[in-house]
């Protein structure tokens, strides 16, 4: 009994931490202890006194026993309410996750710009820190400083904070370059004979690692004598595999040709972190990379990752499920132009500014407002493809944006096996989406939406999906357990509600 209410107490420290955006590091000096008592803290191992907890809800400017921040976070949604304004789009939630991890490649410091202040970044900044890495926010909490040790401590890996990323995956790439053998947590009993698995373990076999997996555990080992002899054929053009097949090659030394590469942004951005290291990489943009890897990378490096083209597009879902004006800023445009393209043939209103350069000075911007149209259904499905065309995760929004629009709109998201079925919550809300088989869903508008309580969808653009037809909906509106929501988007509510939005986030008590 005395454990499990250990348990409790540093549940509601770890979560006090993270609301306040600071790392396990970054509370140890405040405490003047080490990241390991916090660690052992917040998962219970560590008997606690009221003198110390006053001390932690002192430092987090938060009384532990009264924050309520133990259950859910729900939102209350007040609906029918027009957006105005404009709004800036913050950077890429997957270039930050991937850009974590190619951290690890790094002896030097690395900084990096505007970094996305979301769940998924506090998962492996937990990771990182607990082998060792020093983390710590700067420049009042906008910018991440990553300061590797000499050796890693894989050990002592935060277990429960890696199985909650996906992204863990993207941590082969690196390590295989800094030990012999090391084992990490995989997240959700991953099979590595599963689709999403093993086009990793195609690629990052031929730089010798060999990985098994044993009660949720991959066992990795690496022969050094092994390396490419020929170009990588990725057997899927994921956007992950192609970034952990990037990672084994910047400190293969060498040069590395990966043949059927994506070319999304997240890919792109890691390119050009790349190049900021020191590693040349041609081709990028294409499906054909050419990695001229260097063995040792020692160097301080400061990073811009740019902006996020799927927030793009879940703000201007939102300004046009609630009919409204809104402009748009810092679109990552070059990622967003079939969306627009298939948005222009529905009718949407919309114009868009002169093109300027990202903060790395290599991705193209502009700013997009965004007018109340009267939509027309696409006479084509709506599906993703690999870039360029439209993204995977932009596929969501538009059941949203489909279901405003006059006529029948055919959705087939043929890459995730339940995506589509979630967007059928959207009948809770008054939508009329008649789910066809896993992949596809047809979609009839217009919609009068209604209000409607509701638990969260377990996938991230689905349930944001959801939040946007609340927002258009008459009434009030809740959604429950939005955690699936923080994992992408930092304070999405609280930014909303800057343009217009009336929601209220509220916990059980």
């Amino acid at each position: 009994m005395a454990d499990d209410y250990l348990v409790r107490i540093g549940k509601l420290i770890r979560d006090a931490r993270q609301h306040r955006g600071w790392t396990q590091t970054q509370l140890a000096e405040a405490l003047a202890t080490s990241q390991s008592a916090v660690n052992r803290i917040e998962r219970g191992n560590q008997n606690i006194s009221l003198e110390m907890i006053a001390r932690i809800g002192e430092a987090l400017d938060s009384e532990i026993v009264s924050l309520g921040y133990a259950g859910p976070m729900h939102l209350r949604v007040v609906g029918r309410r027009r957006l105005s304004g404009a709004i800036d789009v913050k950077t890429s939630k997957n270039a930050c996750v991937a850009l974590l991890c190619a951290s690890l490649l790094n002896k030097g410091r690395t900084v990096l710009r505007r970094v996305a202040r979301i769940e998924e970044v506090f998962r492996l900044l937990e990771v990182l820190n607990s082998v060792g890495v020093r983390t710590r926010w700067i420049n009042d909490g906008v910018d991440l400083e990553i300061v590797p040790p000499a050796e890693l401590d894989m050990e002592s890996i935060d277990s429960e904070a890696a199985i909650r990323t996906r992204s863990i995956i993207m941590f082969l790439g690196p390590l295989l370059h800094r030990m012999d053998r090391f084992k990490l947590p995989y997240a959700g009993g991953c099979d590595l004979g599963t689709r999403t698995i093993e086009p990793h373990m195609i690629a990052l076999r031929r730089f010798g690692l060999e990985v098994t997996a044993t009660e949720g555990i991959y066992h990795a080992q690496v022969e050094r004598s092994v390396s490419p002899d020929r170009p990588i054929v990725l057997t899927e053009r994921g956007d992950t595999v192609t970034e952990n097949a990037l990672l084994a090659a910047a400190r293969h030394d060498g040069v590395t040709v990966i043949r059927n590469a994506s070319s999304n942004y997240m890919v792109q951005d890691l390119c050009f972190f790349l190049e900021a290291l020191g590693v040349r990489v041609d081709g990028i943009g294409t499906t054909t990379l050419t990695v001229h890897g260097i063995p040792q990378i020692d160097v301080d490096v400061d990073y811009s990752p740019s902006e996020d083209p799927v927030e793009a597009m879940s703000l201007l879902a939102a300004a046009v499920v609630t009919e409204s004006e809104l402009t748009i800023r810092r679109v990552p445009i070059e990622f967003m132009e079939i969306e627009l393209a298939v948005l222009e043939e529905m009718g949407l209103d919309h114009d868009r500014s002169a093109e300027y350069a990202a903060d790395n000075g290599r991705t193209r911007l502009v700013d997009l407002t965004v007018r109340p149209s009267k939509l027309e259904a696409p006479i084509d499905k709506i599906h993703p493809m690999p870039f360029p065309g439209l993204n995977i995760d932009n596929v969501p929004f538009f059941a949203a944006i489909a279901a405003t629009a006059q006529g029948k709109t055919l959705i087939h998201d043929w890459v995730y096996d339940n995506r589509a079925i979630y967007l059928t919550d959207l009948n809770r809300l008054g939508g009329r989406l008649q789910l066809l088989d896993p992949h596809r869903v047809l979609v009839e508008g217009p919609t009068r939406w209604r209000a409607a309580e509701m638990m969260c969808p377990p996938a991230l653009r689905p349930a944001v999906v959801v939040l946007l037809a609340m927002m258009a909906a008459e009434g009030t509106s809740v959604l429950r357990n939005v955690y699936v929501i923080n994992r992408g988007y930092e304070d999405l509510a609280e930014r909303l509600n800057s343009i217009g939005a009336q929601i209220e986030i509220f916990r059980d008590i």
